[in-house]
């Protein structure tokens, strides 16, 4: 939808401003009758699949058992219920990993090279790990970068050396860590422990 807006009228609209529209705000914005008709079908379609996904979740919600460690990780910054779903249970015992290196590695949250004498010696199998934890941290780095100014911070001083993808993977790396010791202690999240500079 953005890109017909975009392509057509020269606007660029929000995500959220295009979840707000109704039809007949898309009947004012368009003149040409079938870029309206376009729009108005992915509307349709998106609506349909919130929909859709709405009733999956609260389906699997219902089915799955809740580890304990679930109510621990819903009060990190970024993570909601299905994130926090995911990571319990892809994780599985926590005491599993001796430390949170260990586990942040698991979570593809870290490089795999071999380095001696600083220089590279090898690059060790970036397969291995859980590709579904990998993504859930990605994705809670991004909610975080969002919803909290601390996250949002240690991301835009890490992009202003790097790129914005090591940044948000190495704030995926920081969330990964935290959550190992969550999981493992069985406390709250912290957020001045994790971005104290």
């Amino acid at each position: 939808m953005n890109n017909l807006i975009t392509r057509n009228l020269g606007l660029n609209v929000s995500g959220n401003r295009l979840k707000q529209l109704e039809e007949e705000d898309i009947d004012a914005l368009m003149d040409d009758e079938n870029l309206s008709l376009a729009v108005k079908s992915n509307l349709a379609v998106m609506r349909c699949v919130e929909e859709r996904i709405k009733i999956i979740e609260r389906v699997v919600k219902k089915r799955t058992k809740l580890r304990r460690e679930y109510e621990q990780l819903l009060t990190v910054n970024g993570i909601g219920e299905i994130l926090a779903l995911t990571i319990s249970l892809e994780t599985g015992d926590i005491n599993r990993f001796a430390d949170a290196g260990n586990y942040s590695s698991y979570c593809r949250c870290v490089q795999a090279e071999r380095i001696s004498n600083k220089k590279k010696k090898g690059q060790g199998n970036s397969k291995n790990g859980n590709k579904y934890l990998a993504w859930a941290f990605v994705e809670a780095a991004a909610f975080a970068i969002r919803h909290n100014e601390s996250a949002r911070r240690f991301y835009q001083r890490k992009s202003a050396k790097t790129n914005k993808v090591v940044a948000r993977k190495a704030l995926s790396n920081k969330l990964a860590k935290a959550c190992y010791y969550i999981m493992r202690d069985q406390v709250p999240f912290d957020n001045e422990r994790l971005f104290t500079t």
